[in-house]
Parts: C-alpha cells; sequence; structure tokens
C-alpha cells in the first residue's frame, strides 16, 4: 500500500460507511430493487477489478445450452449512450472492449450494454431474450438477481483488502453474504485441499454458499482474430502491450516461453491516443491481451496478435454447473 493511499485512509472510512448503509437500504427494502421471473445470473466482485469477470462470462456462454442467452454489461468507456444491442461491426470505442469481445466469440448470444441495467434488462427481454448474464453488476442493487456468482482472486482476497482509496474494495466484505456461489479465480493448479481449507475459513463461507476454485488457461497459440499461429511466429523482441487492472499472471506466462520481450503497461480498459498509437506502430510485432486486441484492430499497422485466455475449474466443475442448471430450470 502506497504511501498516498494510507494518507486516504479517512476517506476509505467515510466512503465504507456510505456504502454499508446504502446496502442496508436496499436489503431493508427502503430502497427498491427489481426482481424478476426468468433468470438473471449476475457474475461481479468487491473489488476494482482484476477477478476475471471477462472469461467467467465466457466460461458460461460455452458451457450453458440454451438459445436465447444474453449478455448484459456497462460498456465502460463507450462513447455512446443508452441500450446499444452488438451486431459485432462495432468498434470498442462504441461499446466497451469487453462487449465487442464476447460478441466476436458467441456471434450468435445477445451482447447488450447499458448503464441503467433494469432499461437494458427491459430491452433484452423484448428481443426474446430468456436468460440474462449481467456483467459486473453486483453493486447494482437496483436489479435483483436471483443468482450471484461473485469472484475474488488468489492472492487477493477480498478478506485482505479494504475499501476504497485505501484498498481496492467498493464495498465492504460482508457484500460476499448475497452470493450463493463464490469463486476464488486464477488459482495455481496446484493448490492444495490445506490451502481450500484455509480460504475458506478466510473468506467466512455461509453454509447456503458454495465455494469453488479456478484458474486461467492460456492458449498455446497466439491468433491475428482469424487465424492461429505458433509463438514461433512472433519475433525474437516482441512487445506486450496489456490495459488490464493485473498483467502479472500474463506476464509470467509469457516469460515461460524464453522469449524477450518489452513490456508497455496502461491502465485498465485504456484508450489509447494517436500519438501511443504512432509509437506502437514502430514496433515489429505486438502481442496483447484480448481486450486490449479489440481496442487496438484497425488502427495498428504493425503486426498484432493476442493470447485467448479461458476459465478452467481446479474441481467441482459439474457441481457448479449442476447448481446454475438448477437455479435456470427453477423458472
Amino acid at each position: 500500500m502506497n504511501l498516498l493511499r494510507k494518507l486516504l485512509f479517512p476517506f476509505a472510512l467515510i466512503y465504507g460507511v456510505i456504502v454499508w448503509f446504502r446496502n442496508k437500504f436496499f436489503d431493508a427494502r427502503i430502497l427498491k430493487s427489481a426482481s424478476y421471473d426468468f433468470p438473471v445470473i449476475c457474475v461481479g466482485n468487491l473489488s476494482a477489478g482484476g477477478t476475471g469477470k471477462s472469461p467467467m462470462i465466457e466460461y458460461l456462454l460455452r458451457k450453458l445450452n440454451y438459445k436465447n442467452i444474453a449478455v448484459l454489461s456497462r460498456g465502460y468507456k463507450r462513447s455512446t449512450e443508452g441500450f446499444l444491442l452488438l451486431n459485432g461491426n462495432e468498434k470498442a470505442i462504441e461499446t466497451g472492449d469487453e462487449p465487442l469481445q464476447f460478441k466476436t466469440k458467441f456471434p450468435e448470444a445477445k451482447i447488450a450494454v447499458d448503464a441503467d441495467r433494469r432499461n437494458g434488462i427491459a430491452e433484452l427481454r423484448k428481443r426474446n431474450a430468456e436468460i440474462i448474464l449481467l456483467d459486473d453488476a453486483f453493486q447494482h442493487r437496483k436489479v435483483k438477481a436471483g443468482f450471484n456468482i461473485l469472484l475474488t482472486a488468489y492472492g487477493d482476497l477480498y478478506a485482505n483488502d479494504f475499501m476504497l482509496p485505501t484498498g481496492n474494495l467498493r464495498e465492504t466484505y460482508s457484500g460476499a453474504d448475497r452470493a450463493q456461489v463464490i469463486v476464488v479465480t486464477k488459482c495455481p493448479e496446484s493448490i492444495t485441499l490445506k490451502e481450500r481449507e484455509h480460504i475458506r475459513f478466510k473468506l467466512q463461507i455461509k453454509q447456503y454458499q458454495e465455494l469453488y476454485f479456478s484458474t486461467i488457461k492460456y492458449a498455446e497459440k497466439i491468433s491475428d482474430g482469424r487465424k492461429q499461429f505458433l509463438f514461433d511466429k512472433l519475433a525474437s523482441n516482441y512487445t506486450v502491450v496489456t490495459g488490464i487492472a493485473k498483467p502479472g499472471p500474463f506476464i509470467s506466462f509469457l516469460k515461460t516461453k524464453n522469449a524477450n520481450f518489452e513490456h508497455l503497461k496502461f491502465a485498465d480498459h485504456h484508450n489509447f491516443t494517436d500519438a501511443e498509437i504512432a509509437t506502437l506502430n514502430t514496433k515489429e510485432f505486438i502481442l496483447a491481451t484480448e481486450k486490449d486486441f479489440m481496442r487496438l484492430k484497425g488502427k495498428i499497422n504493425a503486426p498484432l496478435f493476442y493470447v485467448a485466455i479461458e476459465t478452467d475449474f481446479v474441481e467441482n466443475e459439474e457441481h457448479f454447473l449442476k447448481r446454475i442448471n438448477k437455479f435456470i430450470a427453477e423458472f
């Protein structure tokens, strides 16, 4: 924790109290939440980014075998306003990088953006959506999802964190009580039973909650959006571009490929300036995260590639899917 964050500790306390009262008002129904008579599943976190929400949304799109499934995102940092149903031909600046990524990989799914989740859900229902996945809406209490999947990253558990701006929590970790399922993401594949039990204790898992452990699996090939190539396609010295909250695991993975690279690190969801694009165009090869690829494609003349990632469960994957399918079957 740096000095500035420590100095902002009083503001973190004030923010925490305000958020705590807000949640209590929603819990007491003084502030109203909209409930639904069809499956609404929220994937969220308590931290400000970096827990793997996008890979989890993509995992659900791959695994849930239903036709009229939709994803509703806020469309963070997009230039447009209101409700927008993606057709896949938009630019990332118009939709946000993650929604465009979802639409590109799952063209048959309904992918929409709307900062007003109530309105977005209503619009998707008009378009025959039967199951709606809410991307990053755990703190959006005006909507009450029927099923909440809360993510927390291994090595950065919300139980070890503190409220913004001193820490990275959007709300106090008692908010985790609203979740039916908690997934510890980005675990090492070798995580031991002892570690898992220690994490269960730290997170104070309730009797009605299920705890799961997942890892991030990186693709063994790179892609230019059309074809896949072996890592040998890259020059011996290439440039890695990241504009994500926590690029550490991605960089660690690339280091296992025994190649030399320059790492250009940007803020999460960074919109690249003309000057930055001009600099990138001087590079021989660029390797980006998938989200950054969505923001850079069409702007970069230099060869541009990305590495896809997927969520993979350490154990009990069938049980996880069974619980979600049981929830869906209740409607």
